[in-house]
């Protein structure tokens, strides 16, 4: 196991820990461990910190249920600071909010980078307050069918393209499919931690496979 004591930790005992959504890779939160929480954090696989204002542990989602299950835990170079990847049950902020960071204070003219989870939070949105004129409101105006229609579609211009050898019209193709999945997603009330949830069981599956064949 990681030495603990090889860490930085400052003159009060504490180390700040950056707490990032391992699916979105969004920041959620940042706060403090000491020697103990971080051993308790590596023990149970959940967040635990050291509550600054309180002076006492503070395991993240023992009042909330809103647990935080840890995919890794890594420290920068100076070993001073950690990165917490983790899967979350619930919000991280204490104000309910996904995440700790919500003020926006300045924004470059370098768009965001595209994420799942921004288009699935806009398509849910055109469902449910489905502005006039809007292409996803209609799909969802028209229903199930329509729905399955277009996901068709897509699949057999996908088939095209590829046949073709297109690159770059089979990669156009693919995100005229996956945009229309997603649409088929959000009508059925499938959420991206289902689809992530499956394909990570057929992950585990695969990797007991290739251990078979190596025997």
């Amino acid at each position: 196991m990681f030495d603990i004591d090889s860490l930085k930790f400052d003159d009060k005992g504490l180390i700040p820990a950056v707490v990032v959504d391992s699916g979105s890779k969004k920041v959620l939160t940042v706060a403090y461990m000491n020697k103990e929480s971080l051993r308790i954090s590596m023990e149970k696989g959940l967040t635990c910190f050291w509550s600054r204002s309180r002076q006492e542990l503070w395991l993240k989602g023992e009042t909330s249920g809103n647990y935080q299950h840890i995919v890794s835990i890594t420290a920068d170079c100076d070993r001073d600071a950690l990165v917490v990847e983790v899967v979350k049950d619930g919000p991280a902020c204490h104000l309910g909010t996904d995440s700790c960071f919500n003020e926006v204070i300045y924004e470059g003219e370098t768009p965001p980078a595209f994420q799942y989870e921004a288009l699935m939070e806009l398509l849910k949105g055109r469902k449910e307050n489905p502005p006039e004129g809007s292409y996803t409101s209609y799909l969802f105006e028209k229903g199930l069918d329509k729905i399955l229609k277009k996901v068709g579609e897509e699949c057999t211009e996908v088939i095209i393209s590829a046949k073709d050898n297109d690159k770059p019209n089979t990669v156009y193709e693919l995100g005229d499919l996956a945009y229309h999945a997603m649409v088929l997603m959000v009508e059925m009330g499938i959420s991206l931690e289902e689809l992530k949830t499956e394909l990570a069981s057929r992950h585990v599956i695969d990797h007991k496979v290739k251990q078979e064949k190596m025997k």
